[in-house]
């Protein structure tokens, strides 16, 4: 979906090759066009935008209609982002307390 926003620079509609979003997605989740269809449909199929295909000089190409949930995913994404830092943020003064506890208990104790 990153790259999709990426791709629409701010605009509800546009057209896109997918050898640009091949372009952006990363190397190593092994992409290719069989794969970007299914993924594409997924997220048409999520709410983020409405896809069509059709040729362009005989070319294929995607337009692609961003729907709310799409237009809004920098914000969504960020929402995420901080909430996992935060339950991380959590975590670690938990056990950084346990420890103190313990440390604190060991030393009455001994």
């Amino acid at each position: 979906m990153s790259a999709v926003f990426q791709l629409s620079e701010g605009k509800e509609r546009f057209l896109v090759a997918p050898y640009e979003l091949l372009a952006l997605l990363p190397p190593r989740q092994n992409f290719n066009e069989e794969k970007l269809y299914r993924t594409l449909r997924s997220l048409e199929l999520d709410g983020y935008f409405e896809l069509i295909e059709s040729d362009r000089k005989g070319e294929p190409v995607f337009v692609v209609h961003m729907r709310e949930a799409g237009r809004s995913f920098r914000r969504s994404d960020a929402l995420r982002k901080r909430r996992i830092y935060y339950k991380i943020a959590v975590t670690l003064l938990c056990g950084a307390l346990s420890a103190l506890v313990g440390i604190l208990v060991k030393s009455l104790l001994g």
